[in-house]
């Protein structure tokens, strides 16, 4: 029978105030196993005010304690790695296999890394003259309501939760409703851990209710967000009137740029990676690839052939590469831009439809096998618009002007992956190509001390080191003069 998932708030776990819940679905079977709480206004006022009482308390104890804490949290996870692998691959529908290396060991890292990070965070002095100093003083800001989404459950809600709790501040959290089950069992671990009450809060449902009510609350005074731009945009414009404090990382339609002087078996291994990992559920994927035309035809069929040879099936095999995608709506909608891509002219290599002999169990999930399209208009919805499953476009280029305006080509700027081994091309494209962060040679090598982000329609603001703890502090100048 499906189990509940009720809200944590002030330490303990509890039913929704209006006694509703909402179906929680496995992707790959397409059967609902649990219920997560639908919490509303009611909720996250509790939420509220439970980390409004214990902020005072947690805001002053050191650095130092906050990161203790930390790292039993972490240590506690990392001691069930298997537990919350498992129900991150029936919860999402990803394989087992990047559960266990990836999602859950990276939540682990990001405990431990604000753990340390905040033990090293320094501030501004300035020695203005014989008599007198400035100093920055920088402290939490309060509440923070943080907002993290289905694609990478554990991984993204920790990346907000640590880097929150480490500079002291309370939190009012709402994972996504499609994916509640690892937040919700992340916060028996923080009670173990000794995180007192009320510091960590989480609260589940819709975000037109649940989240709305976040984002709307007088004393949540900062927000960080990682969704949908239209979510986001929606968040900017409450968020605004209230002067609350926001970062968005939002969409993405990530270029791939493949020069002739590329190392090509490498370019291509990745490229397929990029574009498929977690079926193609990351904001960081490659999803339109642009070739030089005197290697294009070459690209396209080692591309296809290596996509073709991807095991897509059933997530808690450990064999397989694709899962499903995460609910029956984004399948639709993943589907619905196949159908546009072939109105706009493109022509279907490969995938475009649901994969044959899956398993039983999964006749009912949400399969797409791995889609490669040629023929579009660099210009067109299908390369323009985030598509966010395994589809991938491929056009050729002429020259490194083109391949520049192709890849600015869209409202996104989120990331970019480049292949050359031309030192000054690298340095004219690194200035050129609009995104917060572009991969030379390479694709989604992380460094946790880096800041992360995008422009345009793909953020506000920016995530990771040092810039997630001044984003969590305010800065106060204090100038003292000894005369």
């Amino acid at each position: 029978m499906p189990f509940e998932i009720p809200h944590f708030i002030n330490g303990e776990h509890r039913p929704p105030h209006s006694g509703r819940y909402l179906d929680n679905i496995e992707p790959a079977a397409g059967q609902v196993f649990s219920r997560v709480a639908a919490g509303d206004s009611r909720d996250i006022e509790a939420a509220a005010q439970a980390a409004q009482a214990a902020f005072p308390a947690w805001s002053r104890t050191t650095a130092g304690e906050r990161a203790d804490i930390l790292n039993r949290i972490a240590a506690l996870l990392e001691q069930r790695l298997e537990e919350f692998a498992q129900a991150e691959c029936q919860d999402s529908g990803k394989p087992i296999t990047t559960a266990r290396t990836v999602d859950i060991p990276r939540a682990v890292l990001n405990f431990r890394f604000f753990a340390s990070a905040i033990q090293q965070f320094s501030s501004e002095f300035h020695d203005t003259s014989e008599l007198t100093f400035n100093f920055t003083l920088r402290q939490p800001r309060g509440i923070a309501g943080c907002i993290s989404p289905w694609n990478l459950p554990l991984y993204l809600f920790t990346w907000k939760i640590a880097p929150a709790l480490a500079a002291g501040n309370t939190v009012v959290a709402k994972p996504s409703e499609l994916t509640p089950l690892t937040a919700h069992m992340l916060t028996s671990l923080c009670n173990e851990a000794g995180l007192p009450p009320g510091v960590l809060n989480v609260v589940h449902g819709l975000g037109g209710e649940a989240g709305a009510a976040l984002t709307a609350h007088p004393a949540i005074t900062t927000i960080t967000f990682t969704g949908s731009t239209a979510t986001g945009a929606a968040i900017a414009r409450t968020a605004a009137p209230l002067f609350k404090k926001i970062a968005l990382e939002m969409g993405g339609k990530n270029p791939v740029l493949v020069f002739a002087d590329a190392d090509l078996d490498s370019a291509i291994q990745t490229s397929v990676r990029g574009a498929f990992s977690n079926t193609g559920q990351i904001c960081l994927c490659g999803s339109r690839i642009f070739v030089e035309r005197s290697i294009y035809q070459q690209f396209i069929e080692r591309f296809v052939d290596q996509t073709r040879a991807l095991k897509i099936g059933d997530p808690a095999d450990p064999a397989t590469q694709l899962g499903a995608l995460a609910s029956q709506g984004h399948w639709h909608k993943v589907l619905g831009y196949v159908e546009l891509a072939q109105q706009e002219g493109g022509t279907l290599l490969t995938g475009g439809m649901r994969p044959a002999n899956l398993p039983p169990r999964c006749n009912g999930g949400y399969f797409l096998a791995p889609t490669v399209i040629t023929g579009l208009a660099p210009d067109c919805r299908t390369n323009r618009e985030e598509i966010f499953g395994p589809v991938v476009s491929i056009q050729p280029f002429d020259t490194g002007d083109e391949a520049i305006r192709y890849a600015n080509l869209t409202d996104y700027g989120l990331a970019a992956s480049i292949w050359t081994q031309n030192l000054n091309r690298m340095q004219r494209l690194a200035r050129a190509v609009q995104a917060g962060t572009l991969w030379f040679n390479c694709w989604m090598l992380r460094d946790l001390r880096v800041p992360f982000g995008g422009m345009k329609e793909s953020g506000v603001g920016r995530e990771g080191g040092l810039e997630a703890l001044r984003f969590f502090t305010e800065p106060k100048n204090v100038c003292i003069h000894g005369g």
